[in-house]
């Protein structure tokens, strides 16, 4: 099993923690309001706290924060992240919920990488998977990085959590994955007309 930290303490790093002891991993939250971050380590049941700002135990850092504030606090950590492997969840949407909120084609994650340690590796996964359904349900997880281990660590995370991983190609594949993030918005609000559902992929039968 894997040992995470999770920097973050509203429902994204909820769910995800709570999946992640029930998967057997050890799992640590780190928020910027340590009492909140205490409250979930409690609630979650087996989860420990760790100070802001300061090296995170786990091997794996699950950044669970809104996009705008993902970039300024890896590089607040800094040398803290030094070796670990970051995992961005963020979606950039814009304030129409209908476009990403940066223009070129980069994405949170390859800015991550730029603010990040040299030797950290940086995934993008989970963005394209509602809160609700990941809590209850057994979606596809997509992921992007450049690192083959990195990404080998993380899928059997994701494996752990009872989720199928998708490696989707390198890091530069994460700036489509929060396009695709923009897909299931649009898709909420038009074809499917609510939120209960996750992309995924069907194989046709052999």
């Amino acid at each position: 099993m894997s040992s995470i930290s999770i920097i973050g303490t509203g429902n994204m790093a909820r769910t995800i923690g709570a999946r992640a002891i029930a998967g057997g991993n050890t799992v640590e939250i780190m928020g910027r309001d340590q009492s909140k971050a205490a409250d979930l380590a409690k609630a979650l049941g087996g989860a420990t706290t760790g100070e802001w700002g300061t090296a995170p135990a786990g091997d794996i850092v699950v950044v669970a924060l809104l996009h705008d504030g993902v970039v300024p606090v890896i590089a607040q950590y800094g040398d803290a992240l030094a070796g670990k492997v970051i995992v961005d969840i963020s979606n950039p949407f814009n304030s129409a919920f209908d476009g990403l909120a940066h223009r070129e084609e980069t994405s949170i994650a390859q800015e991550v990488a730029k603010a990040a340690p040299a030797d950290a590796s940086v995934v993008k996964a989970f963005n394209t998977v509602f809160r609700h359904v990941l809590e209850k349900g057994r979606p596809d997880v997509f992921i992007a990085g450049d690192d083959a281990q990195a990404k080998a660590s993380v899928e059997a995370f994701i494996e752990s959590l009872g989720l199928r991983p998708l490696d989707v190609g390198s890091l530069k594949m994460a700036h489509w994955l929060e396009g695709a993030g923009v897909v299931t918005v649009g898709l909420a609000n038009h074809g499917v007309g609510n939120l209960d559902f996750a992309l995924g992929i069907t194989k046709l039968p052999v």
